[in-house]
């Protein structure tokens, strides 16, 4: 990886006040995706993926639902391009030479497309986007089946029933055994929505603890929780602030992290705990991976990286300019996408949920 970002400790050392969670502690990897240029050799969010040349390119089948949005990943890209260069020279041209040259590139790429076939809803299936491709070596925490150590995840750009989210797909593979590399994947006509296009990120895997949710603890350790006495005792140093709702301090400060992760406890809040259990084993199903809107939001900057604390804690971002939001990536209501998978084995059909 070419850089690095570090967690801050926590404010309170959870296990110290509340040694009855030590048991429940659970390792995660964050990804901390920044936007960059990946290889296909390299772990990446929205990056281009290790594809055999000779496997055909994932396609949904699925219903589509029609936002309405009509805009390519092209497009997509270019607007995000121009924004942000809008954002650093507000005087600058509507757009650059090259910009220009793109925008004409993409709408020929279209015209051609739409002269031979109408986009909607002919066409269908759909190609799926890239959304992660993990390397092992990067990702150890991930525990891929047999001699596989890449992990692939593409997902459908628009939304389905009856959960309104993009429907994904896993693939795990050897990279030793690709050969010959897809040069040019298909691309989908539109995107639903523009965050349904990733961003093309590097990523600066970072190993950390975890603890659940409040929701996920039972009745007791909840009241255990809410004691403002007992953080007190432990001299804590918590802001009184929280001395009517310490449980919402723990859950924003100390439980599981926010943003892109491996493994770990899953987020909660638009829903209680939903347990998932595998449609081929019936075995009760773990977090693999969140796709996350935010890295962080307000009240969870304390878990934004030592190196974009001062972004972080700045005052105002232009939109589509926030640095919590470096993938691009935004899933319901600024909500995360959790996939699970099965611990008995990976290749066991996984299941997702937007919490």
């Amino acid at each position: 990886m070419v850089f690095v970002r570090t967690t801050p400790p926590r404010p309170v050392d959870v296990t110290a006040v509340f040694p009855e969670l030590a048991s429940l502690a659970r390792p995660a990897i964050r990804l901390h995706p920044r936007p960059g240029s990946p290889s296909v050799r390299d772990s990446s969010v929205g990056g281009p993926l290790l594809w055999p040349a000779t496997e055909p390119w994932p396609h949904c089948e699925g219903v589509h639902l029609d936002s309405g949005f009509r805009k390519s990943p092209a497009e997509v890209r270019l607007e995000r391009r121009v924004r942000a260069r809008l954002h650093r020279n507000p005087q600058g041209p509507a757009f650059t030479s090259e910009e220009a040259a793109i925008r004409d590139r993409n709408a020929a790429t279209l015209a051609e497309r739409f002269d031979a076939a109408p986009p909607w809803p002919a066409e269908c299936p759909v190609p799926m986007m890239p959304v992660a491709q993990l390397y092992l070596r990067d990702i150890p925490l991930l525990r891929p089946p047999g001699q596989a150590d890449l992990l692939q995840v593409l997902w459908c750009p628009y939304d389905h029933d009856p959960d309104y989210k993009p429907s994904t797909a896993l693939f795990w593979r050897s990279a030793s055994a690709v050969v010959d590399i897809l040069a040019a994947p298909p691309e989908p006509y539109e995107a639903d929505y523009p965050g349904y296009v990733p961003e093309p990120c590097l990523l600066a895997p970072e190993a950390i603890t975890e603890y659940p949710n409040s929701l996920d603890l039972s009745r007791e350790l909840r009241q255990v929780l809410g004691d403002w006495s007992r953080w007190q005792a432990a001299g804590t140093g918590v802001n009184n602030s929280y001395a009517d709702y310490p449980q919402e301090f723990y859950d924003n400060e100390l439980a599981d992290a926010p943003g892109w992760k491996v493994g770990g406890w899953p987020p909660w809040g638009r829903t209680d705990p939903y347990r998932r259990y595998c449609t081929a084993c019936d075995a009760q199903m773990v977090p693999l991976l969140t796709i996350a809107s935010f890295e962080w939001d307000g009240g969870t900057r304390g878990w934004a990286p030592h190196e974009d604390q001062a972004a972080a804690f700045a005052a105002g971002h232009v939109a589509g300019q926030n640095p919590a939001q470096p993938t691009g990536v935004e899933v319901g209501s600024a909500d995360n996408l959790q996939l699970y998978v099965c611990p008995a084995s990976p290749e066991h059909p996984h299941t997702d949920l937007v919490q």
